[in-house]
């Protein structure tokens, strides 16, 4: 290559007129380039991984494992026939527990909704209701 034409191919940065050693200096560059590249992928999908990973164990461990003396109790229902001067109130705060209930009245409006009457409701000698508890034996 004359010296005009690489002057020209300086000055307008063509590649058809590089040297063979200009060529192998941009291949390598661009080569170098690619492995940047790969390297950067690479820590990113490491480091989301260990994220990942870690996120995943934390949460693991907050899990909530029951311990050896943990007794479960279970919920079950008994009918509960209605005798004279009995209210709802008297019946609920007999089986209320305040473990599985807030207050009172959350355990009267379970009961009231499961027999399908108002807090109100009079009751009346003979009546049966259905009232749920709870118990450590498995039935």
């Amino acid at each position: 290559m004359s010296e005009a034409m690489a002057i020209a191919a300086s000055l307008y940065n063509n590649p058809r007129y590089y040297s063979n050693s200009e060529i192998r200096i941009r291949n390598n560059k661009i080569r170098r380039q690619q492995i940047v590249r790969r390297q950067y992928m690479i820590i990113s999908v490491v480091l989301f991984v260990a994220m990942f990973l870690t996120v995943f164990n934390l949460m693991s461990f907050k899990s909530s494992a029951q311990s050896d003396t943990f007794v479960p109790e279970y919920k079950y229902y008994k009918t509960v026939t209605i005798h004279s001067g009995d209210t709802l109130w008297n019946l609920a705060s007999e089986e209320y527990s305040s473990d599985h209930y807030k207050n009172l009245e959350s355990y009267i409006s379970e009961i009231c909704s499961i027999n399908s009457i108002d807090s109100d409701t009079k009751l009346y000698s003979g009546e049966t209701l259905i009232i749920p508890y709870y118990s450590k034996d498995y039935k």
